[in-house]
């Protein structure tokens, strides 16, 4: 006998479940360093194990896990995804403890590994493959404004009670998951072949061709050293940054100085300057973001990176550290684009997705390689050397930038 009620139209029921989702992450993640630090009393080392932990429990469940979407139902790996996605946010929120956070980036990473891939693999299966860009180009707006919306009231919840958007935020991926089980259909599901599933085995060949083409080819042997070297850096900086901001003593603004506040103001300015930063760069200069070789530009921006870090690091000033961190920040939003189609040029299509896979197995390599050394540093020498050495370990990536030769030139040599 079928079930009728799981008859939503399927792009629709996509954009819901990615716009709940945005405003149910940014209700969560805005003031959750605040959370941490005020309300768990978490010290340097501890925030960057509690990344650490998300980023190995992301890594560790990420073929399990999609065993279940490729073998039993996409629809059953997004609807315990979510699940455990909420369950995580809410236990953090209910326990404001070491443990018991360590304990919620357990569950919501591996909820998250349930959820990548399954949910655009669902789409495709029920619109079609060739529908679905156009799709995601329209739900990415949506998304948008979930986040702005997820933002706004996590700082109006948060003048309240710091865990009270964390704890609704779970509570909303808690029933968003109930809604997609009732109402998500999949019709078009086949499983994958045997052959073709995602293994361990899988993902050691992977890790071995991936090797393989870096090795072959100049360019994607830098931006695989590149995102190494970058993921040794960056898990320390986002999860510090936060702890220095709140060292500062803010300005009163309509009656209050809360950090609640602060960090929701914070958060809309950082997205408001990368959006007009990217929208600036397009139009002035839309040939730099498609060239062949686009090494100038990303060394460029990866040396405002480093800029940005180390006089993060180093100021003591308020809004100067601000401008600092901000600079850092659409540097890296500038440049993710560029080098991800710089990298799509250089490999051929049969094995593009294998080299792209291995350049992120290689960022969070370094994520959980770099992230405890740098906590701990942080904890022995303070929080300024710390985000010294953060910046320091970025600052070989714009000479790897500069030294890759024109393709003739690399072409010559290998």
């Amino acid at each position: 006998m079928g079930i009728t009620y799981r008859s939503a139209d399927p792009v629709r029921t996509y954009r819901i479940y990615k716009t709940v989702w945005s405003f149910c992450a940014a209700l969560c993640f805005t003031l959750s360093a605040v959370y941490y630090v005020r309300e768990a009393g978490l010290s340097p080392l501890q925030l960057v194990l509690v990344g650490t932990t998300l980023e190995l429990a992301c890594f560790l469940f990420e073929i399990p896990t999609g065993i279940v979407a490729d073998l039993y139902s996409r629809r059953l790996s997004v609807v315990i995804g979510v699940a455990l996605i909420g369950c995580g946010f809410l236990l953090q929120g209910l326990s404001p403890t070491f443990l018991a956070i360590l304990g919620a980036q357990v569950l919501w990473g591996v909820g998250y590994t349930f959820t990548s891939g399954a949910d655009q693999a669902w789409l495709a299966d029920e619109i079609g493959a060739d529908q679905v860009a156009a799709v995601l180009v329209r739900t990415q707006q949506f998304g948008l404004g979930g986040t702005i919306l997820g933002t706004v009231s996590a700082g109006a919840l948060g003048l309240l009670d710091l865990s009270l958007p964390i704890k609704l935020s779970g509570i909303g991926m808690i029933v968003l998951a109930i809604l997609l089980g009732v109402f998500m259909r999949e019709v078009n599901f086949h499983r994958t072949p045997v052959g073709e599933r995602e293994t361990f085995k899988h993902m050691a060949d992977t890790f071995k061709h991936g090797l393989a083409v870096a090795r072959k080819r100049p360019v994607v042997r830098t931006l695989v050293l590149i995102s190494l070297i970058a993921g040794l850096s960056s898990e320390a900086f986002d999860r510090l940054w936060q702890v220095k901001i709140l060292s500062f003593q803010f300005p009163t603004v309509f009656g209050t100085s809360d950090p609640a506040f602060w960090f929701t103001v914070l958060g809309l300015v950082g997205t408001l300057l990368t959006l007009i930063s990217s929208l600036i760069l397009h139009k002035l200069s839309p040939e730099r973001l498609t060239a062949t070789h686009p090494n100038g530009v990303l060394a460029l921006l990866a040396l405002l990176q480093v800029v940005g870090v180390l006089a993060f690091a180093l100021l003591g000033n308020l809004w100067l550290a601000l401008a600092a961190m901000w600079l850092r920040s659409i540097a890296d939003a500038l440049s993710w684009p560029i080098e991800s189609a710089w990298l799509n040029r250089n490999v051929e299509s049969r094995s593009r997705a294998t080299v792209i896979s291995f350049v992120s197995q290689a960022n969070a390599i370094g994520q959980v390689a770099g992230g405890p050394p740098l906590g701990a540093l942080a904890g022995r020498a303070g929080l300024r050397t710390a985000l010294v050495a953060s910046g320091l370990l970025l600052a070989p990536i714009p000479a790897l930038y500069a030294r890759l030769r024109t393709p003739a030139v690399e072409a010559d040599r290998v």
